[in-house]
Protein backbone atom coordinates (compact mmCIF):
# COMPACT_ATOMS: atom_id res chain seq x y z
CA UNK A 1 0.00 0.00 0.00
CA UNK A 2 1.49 3.34 -0.98
CA UNK A 3 1.79 6.30 1.39
CA UNK A 4 -0.99 8.24 -0.36
CA UNK A 5 -3.46 5.37 0.12
CA UNK A 6 -2.53 5.06 3.79
CA UNK A 7 -3.04 8.77 4.27
CA UNK A 8 -6.41 8.78 2.51
CA UNK A 9 -7.62 5.83 4.57
CA UNK A 10 -6.46 6.97 7.99
CA UNK A 11 -5.16 10.51 8.57
CA UNK A 12 -6.84 12.57 5.84
CA UNK A 13 -10.33 12.76 7.43
CA UNK A 14 -8.81 14.20 10.62
CA UNK A 15 -6.00 16.19 9.04
CA UNK A 16 -7.19 19.60 10.28
CA UNK A 17 -7.34 18.28 13.86
CA UNK A 18 -4.16 16.20 13.93
CA UNK A 19 -1.64 17.93 11.67
CA UNK A 20 -0.06 20.03 14.43
CA UNK A 21 0.42 17.21 16.96
CA UNK A 22 3.91 15.73 16.51
CA UNK A 23 3.24 12.71 18.73
CA UNK A 24 0.36 11.62 16.51
CA UNK A 25 0.45 10.21 12.99
CA UNK A 26 -1.61 13.04 11.54
CA UNK A 27 0.32 14.25 8.50
CA UNK A 28 0.53 12.75 5.03
CA UNK A 29 4.28 11.94 5.04
CA UNK A 30 4.14 12.51 1.30
CA UNK A 31 6.79 15.24 1.21
CA UNK A 32 9.74 12.91 0.43
CA UNK A 33 7.78 11.35 -2.44
CA UNK A 34 6.92 14.79 -3.77
CA UNK A 35 10.54 15.91 -3.44
CA UNK A 36 11.80 12.93 -5.45
CA UNK A 37 9.05 13.19 -8.07
CA UNK A 38 7.51 9.82 -7.17
CA UNK A 39 4.06 11.38 -7.01
CA UNK A 40 2.77 14.64 -8.45
CA UNK A 41 0.94 17.40 -6.58
CA UNK A 42 -1.87 17.14 -9.15
CA UNK A 43 -2.40 13.46 -8.33
CA UNK A 44 -2.49 14.21 -4.62
CA UNK A 45 -4.84 17.15 -5.14
CA UNK A 46 -7.41 15.09 -7.04
CA UNK A 47 -7.17 12.14 -4.66
CA UNK A 48 -7.81 14.30 -1.60
CA UNK A 49 -10.47 16.39 -3.32
CA UNK A 50 -12.33 13.16 -4.12
CA UNK A 51 -12.98 12.77 -0.38
CA UNK A 52 -15.50 15.57 -0.70
CA UNK A 53 -15.76 18.98 0.93
CA UNK A 54 -14.95 19.46 4.58
CA UNK A 55 -12.54 21.13 6.99
CA UNK A 56 -9.89 18.41 6.63
CA UNK A 57 -9.96 18.44 2.83
CA UNK A 58 -9.85 22.21 2.64
CA UNK A 59 -6.97 22.49 5.07
CA UNK A 60 -4.87 19.89 3.27
CA UNK A 61 -5.46 21.43 -0.16
CA UNK A 62 -4.50 24.82 1.27
CA UNK A 63 -1.19 23.38 2.48
CA UNK A 64 -0.60 21.78 -0.91
CA UNK A 65 -1.26 25.19 -2.46
CA UNK A 66 1.44 26.70 -0.23
CA UNK A 67 3.87 24.13 -1.65
CA UNK A 68 3.10 25.29 -5.16
CA UNK A 69 3.37 28.93 -4.10
CA UNK A 70 6.95 28.17 -3.06
CA UNK A 71 7.75 27.10 -6.62
CA UNK A 72 6.17 30.25 -8.00
CA UNK A 73 8.35 32.22 -5.62
CA UNK A 74 11.46 30.31 -6.70
CA UNK A 75 10.63 31.03 -10.34
CA UNK A 76 10.77 34.75 -9.63
CA UNK A 77 13.68 34.52 -7.15
CA UNK A 78 16.10 31.88 -8.35
CA UNK A 79 18.43 32.79 -5.46
CA UNK A 80 15.71 32.14 -2.88
CA UNK A 81 18.03 30.02 -0.72
CA UNK A 82 20.72 32.69 -0.69
CA UNK A 83 19.15 36.16 -0.71
CA UNK A 84 16.49 37.85 1.40
CA UNK A 85 13.30 38.45 -0.54
CA UNK A 86 12.81 41.58 1.57
CA UNK A 87 16.05 43.55 0.95
CA UNK A 88 15.81 45.48 4.24
CA UNK A 89 16.85 42.25 5.98
CA UNK A 90 20.25 42.55 4.29
CA UNK A 91 21.11 44.91 7.15
CA UNK A 92 19.78 42.68 9.92
CA UNK A 93 22.37 42.15 12.71
CA UNK A 94 22.58 38.37 12.62
CA UNK A 95 25.00 36.87 15.12
CA UNK A 96 27.89 34.62 14.22
CA UNK A 97 27.59 30.90 14.67
CA UNK A 98 28.94 29.66 17.98
CA UNK A 99 28.56 26.69 20.34
CA UNK A 100 24.87 27.46 20.75
CA UNK A 101 24.35 26.96 17.02
CA UNK A 102 25.95 23.53 17.30
CA UNK A 103 23.78 22.80 20.34
CA UNK A 104 20.77 23.58 18.14
CA UNK A 105 21.98 21.23 15.40
CA UNK A 106 22.50 18.39 17.87
CA UNK A 107 19.32 18.87 19.89
CA UNK A 108 21.07 20.12 23.02
CA UNK A 109 19.48 23.55 23.53
CA UNK A 110 17.77 22.77 26.83
CA UNK A 111 14.33 23.32 25.29
CA UNK A 112 12.74 19.87 24.93
CA UNK A 113 10.45 20.47 21.94
CA UNK A 114 13.31 22.03 19.96
CA UNK A 115 15.71 19.26 20.92
CA UNK A 116 13.19 16.54 20.12
CA UNK A 117 12.73 17.95 16.62
CA UNK A 118 16.44 18.23 15.85
CA UNK A 119 17.05 14.71 17.15
CA UNK A 120 14.17 13.35 15.09
CA UNK A 121 15.73 15.05 12.08
CA UNK A 122 19.21 13.66 12.74
CA UNK A 123 17.88 10.15 13.34
CA UNK A 124 15.26 9.84 10.61
CA UNK A 125 15.84 12.62 8.07
CA UNK A 126 12.39 14.02 8.77
CA UNK A 127 10.88 16.51 11.22
CA UNK A 128 7.25 17.24 11.97
CA UNK A 129 6.12 20.49 10.32
CA UNK A 130 4.95 22.21 13.51
CA UNK A 131 8.29 21.43 15.13
CA UNK A 132 10.15 22.70 12.05
CA UNK A 133 8.57 26.11 12.64
CA UNK A 134 9.45 26.05 16.34
CA UNK A 135 13.05 25.02 15.62
CA UNK A 136 13.37 27.63 12.86
CA UNK A 137 12.07 30.39 15.09
CA UNK A 138 14.44 29.35 17.87
CA UNK A 139 17.52 29.55 15.65
CA UNK A 140 16.66 32.81 13.91
CA UNK A 141 15.03 34.69 16.78
CA UNK A 142 16.15 33.22 20.10
CA UNK A 143 19.73 32.78 18.86
CA UNK A 144 19.62 35.46 16.12
CA UNK A 145 21.49 33.19 13.71
CA UNK A 146 21.08 33.88 9.99
CA UNK A 147 18.27 31.82 8.47
CA UNK A 148 20.65 30.59 5.75
CA UNK A 149 22.57 28.61 8.38
CA UNK A 150 19.44 26.67 9.27
CA UNK A 151 18.35 26.36 5.66
CA UNK A 152 21.64 24.68 4.81
CA UNK A 153 21.33 22.29 7.77
CA UNK A 154 17.84 21.25 6.74
CA UNK A 155 19.03 20.89 3.13
CA UNK A 156 21.78 18.53 4.29
CA UNK A 157 19.64 16.44 6.65
CA UNK A 158 16.03 16.35 5.43
CA UNK A 159 15.01 13.42 3.27
CA UNK A 160 12.31 15.68 1.81
CA UNK A 161 14.69 18.61 1.22
CA UNK A 162 13.13 20.76 -1.47
CA UNK A 163 14.88 23.84 -2.80
CA UNK A 164 11.70 25.91 -3.04
CA UNK A 165 9.88 24.91 0.13
CA UNK A 166 12.94 24.71 2.34
CA UNK A 167 14.07 28.23 1.47
CA UNK A 168 10.57 29.68 1.56
CA UNK A 169 9.91 28.13 4.97
CA UNK A 170 13.04 29.55 6.50
CA UNK A 171 12.42 33.00 5.05
CA UNK A 172 8.76 32.88 6.10
CA UNK A 173 9.57 32.21 9.76
CA UNK A 174 12.55 34.57 9.90
CA UNK A 175 10.46 37.41 8.46
CA UNK A 176 12.62 38.05 5.40
CA UNK A 177 10.45 36.35 2.80
CA UNK A 178 7.47 37.09 0.61
CA UNK A 179 4.22 37.08 2.56
CA UNK A 180 6.37 36.30 5.58
CA UNK A 181 5.28 35.93 9.18
CA UNK A 182 5.84 39.22 11.00
CA UNK A 183 9.23 39.27 12.68
CA UNK A 184 7.58 39.84 16.06
CA UNK A 185 5.91 36.43 15.74
CA UNK A 186 8.39 34.60 17.94
CA UNK A 187 7.48 31.07 18.96
CA UNK A 188 7.72 30.38 22.68
CA UNK A 189 9.22 26.86 22.73
CA UNK A 190 7.73 26.04 26.13
CA UNK A 191 4.18 27.13 25.31
CA UNK A 192 4.37 25.51 21.89
CA UNK A 193 5.42 22.24 23.49
CA UNK A 194 2.68 22.39 26.08
CA UNK A 195 0.05 23.18 23.47
CA UNK A 196 0.97 20.71 20.75
CA UNK A 197 2.60 17.93 22.81
CA UNK A 198 0.54 18.28 26.00
CA UNK A 199 1.33 14.83 27.39
CA UNK A 200 5.00 15.04 26.39
CA UNK A 201 4.89 11.87 24.29
CA UNK A 202 6.87 13.37 21.42
CA UNK A 203 9.55 14.66 23.76
CA UNK A 204 9.72 11.33 25.60
CA UNK A 205 10.35 9.53 22.33
CA UNK A 206 13.20 11.73 21.15
CA UNK A 207 14.61 13.03 24.43
CA UNK A 208 14.43 9.86 26.53
CA UNK A 209 16.46 11.35 29.37
CA UNK A 210 13.35 13.38 30.19
CA UNK A 211 10.93 10.47 29.95
CA UNK A 212 10.48 10.28 33.72
CA UNK A 213 9.15 13.85 33.97
CA UNK A 214 5.39 14.44 34.27
CA UNK A 215 3.52 16.47 31.63
CA UNK A 216 3.51 19.60 33.78
CA UNK A 217 7.32 19.86 33.81
CA UNK A 218 8.53 17.93 30.76
CA UNK A 219 8.56 21.08 28.59
CA UNK A 220 10.27 23.11 31.32
CA UNK A 221 12.65 20.61 32.95
CA UNK A 222 14.53 23.36 34.81
CA UNK A 223 11.47 23.61 37.08
CA UNK A 224 11.52 19.92 38.06
CA UNK A 225 11.69 19.22 41.77
CA UNK A 226 14.98 17.40 41.31
CA UNK A 227 17.44 19.24 39.10
CA UNK A 228 18.79 17.30 36.13
CA UNK A 229 22.57 16.95 36.01
CA UNK A 230 23.95 18.87 33.01
CA UNK A 231 25.69 15.77 31.68
CA UNK A 232 22.25 14.14 31.42
CA UNK A 233 20.36 17.06 29.88
CA UNK A 234 21.86 20.49 29.17
CA UNK A 235 20.74 23.75 30.74
CA UNK A 236 19.04 26.26 28.44
CA UNK A 237 21.45 27.92 26.02
CA UNK A 238 19.42 31.13 26.29
CA UNK A 239 16.55 32.50 28.35
CA UNK A 240 13.61 32.76 25.95
CA UNK A 241 12.12 35.93 27.45
CA UNK A 242 15.43 37.78 27.29
CA UNK A 243 16.14 36.43 23.79
CA UNK A 244 12.73 37.58 22.59
CA UNK A 245 13.37 41.11 23.86
CA UNK A 246 16.78 41.14 22.17
CA UNK A 247 15.28 40.02 18.86
CA UNK A 248 12.60 42.69 18.98
CA UNK A 249 15.19 45.38 19.72
CA UNK A 250 17.23 44.23 16.70
CA UNK A 251 14.15 44.37 14.50
CA UNK A 252 13.26 47.88 15.67
CA UNK A 253 16.77 49.04 14.78
CA UNK A 254 16.34 47.53 11.33
CA UNK A 255 13.12 49.47 10.79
Amino acid sequence: VCSSDLFLDSAAPRYHQMRDLPARDGTSKLSPHLAFGEISPREIWHAVASLGPGAATEKFLTELGWREFAYNLLFHHDDLAERNVRPEFDAFPWRREDERTEAWRRGRTGYPIVDAGLRELWTTGWMHNRVRMIATSFLTKDLLVDWRTGERWFWDTLVDADVANNAMGWQWVSGSGADAAPFFRIFNPVLQGERFDPDGDYVRRWVPELAHLPPETIHRPWTAAKALPPDLYPPRVVDHAAARDRALRAFRLLK
